[in-house]
């Protein structure tokens, strides 16, 4: 289903229940598959492929609690855009901003099950890897890797050529060209110290308190 007012440049192919809201602008060469929808006034470039189930422009999760202690939810007015040559794989959300934009920039590659919340910013050629989480207003320069399982806080920017391994939880800026690890991330080489003494954190443990027990005797022993 196509809404009224959109258009949709040359060569694109539309498989079935794939949905098309109002008010949408998209390029040439695109492709949506089976169960993919496009909200409310989206823009996308050319050559975009977004893959079942993949939904571009849901409301951003906004709520405020009234006085009486209930969610009150924020109308979500602004919209989503997608550059050029953007592929965004199954079952992943890009929402929209509550005010602006959310923008996906030209070649980046969303994974599955992946969520990009309002008003982010994915950044030219990011490789965002499944089950990704960006909370409201995180912004990525160019060539940012997310990989598999990463979060990040919100209101924060992960710089150019920074990577964040997998399972890592992002609460703050991420320098230019970094490799953070953890949860919350730091540097990936300190993190890798730190992981090759967990297991080793019990018999620690074990030896202070040993050590502590002597100490007491040896204290007791001397009056």
């Amino acid at each position: 289903m196509v809404g009224d007012g959109t258009t949709i440049g040359a060569n694109a192919v539309l498989h079935p229940h794939a949905v098309i809201y109002a008010g949408c602008v998209i390029g040439d060469n695109f492709t949506a598959h089976a169960h993919s929808s496009v909200r409310e006034h989206c823009r996308i470039g050319n050559g975009v492929t977004i893959h079942n189930g993949v939904v571009i422009g849901g409301d951003g999760f906004g709520f405020a609690k009234t006085n009486e202690g209930r969610q009150f939810k924020i109308p979500q007015s602004g919209n989503t855009v997608i550059e050029d040559d953007v592929e965004i794989q199954t079952l992943t959300s890009v929402d929209r901003a509550t005010l602006g934009e959310t923008r996906v920039k030209r070649g980046a590659k969303i994974d599955s099950l992946c969520q990009i919340g309002h008003a982010c910013v994915v950044g030219e050629d990011n490789i965002i890897c499944g089950q990704t989480g960006l909370a409201g207003s995180t912004v990525l320069e160019e060539n940012v890797i997310m990989a598999g399982q990463t979060g990040s806080s919100g209101h924060l920017t992960i710089h150019k050529n920074a990577i964040v391994w997998a399972q890592s939880g992002v609460g703050h800026d991420v320098p230019e060209g970094h490799i953070v690890s953890g949860s919350p991330a730091f540097d990936s080489r300190d993190w890798l110290r730190s992981s090759a003494t967990f297991p080793k954190l019990g018999e620690m443990l074990r030896t202070i308190r040993s050590l502590e027990r002597r100490l007491a005797e040896l204290e007791k022993k001397n009056g």
